[in-house]
């Protein structure tokens, strides 16, 4: 599959990245607070955001499945990306999310989450092992990862320093 299927929930469209997105993703990328837990815990430029699509676009093709814009319907707003990550020398598949602050608090991390995670289960079968890799002071996303149901399985040394290791259930 190298086209991501359009989901929808209740508030939310998830659907394939596109050009037009780079500048609110870029702004979401250049903010320190978002970015705080992602990667190395910074803040990316411009170019790093457009590479960052690019990824999500050739995971789908690669991999046939992936990252999901998210959107929200109100307002056409890009407000994140939620979905699955699984790059060469990764621990397992990941389900991820991240959203611009605008949107914090508003729960769409956990529908645009559960959203993918159910039709990924259900409708791209991915079973098995999938995981949430989250800082150990991002209690945010941790109590994110706990009200979908995943539990803390370990903590590894990943992209120089450590993460937990969430298993979503089967």
């Amino acid at each position: 599959m190298t086209t991501p299927p359009v989901l929808h929930t209740e508030r939310l469209t998830l659907r394939a990245f596109a050009e037009p997105d780079l500048d609110a993703y870029a702004a979401m990328c250049a903010d320190e607070e978002v970015m705080r837990f992602i990667g190395n815990g910074g803040p990316v430029g411009r170019d790093i955001a457009w590479r960052q699509m690019a990824l999500f676009a050739g995971h789908w093709a690669l991999r046939g499945y992936g990252m999901w814009a998210v959107q929200e319907k109100a307002s056409g707003a890009l407000v994140g990306r939620a979905g699955f990550l699984n790059p060469e020398g990764w621990p397992a598949n990941e389900l991820g999310w991240l959203l611009a602050r605008p949107f914090w608090g508003r729960g769409y991390a956990h529908e645009a989450a559960l959203a993918a995670r159910r039709h990924g289960r259900e409708a791209m079968g991915l079973g098995g092992r999938l995981i949430s890799l989250i800082r150990a002071d991002n209690r945010r996303s941790i109590a994110l990862a706990q009200r979908l149901g995943a539990r803390h399985e370990e903590t590894i040394e990943f992209m120089g320093g450590q993460a937990q290791v969430w298993r979503h259930p089967e």
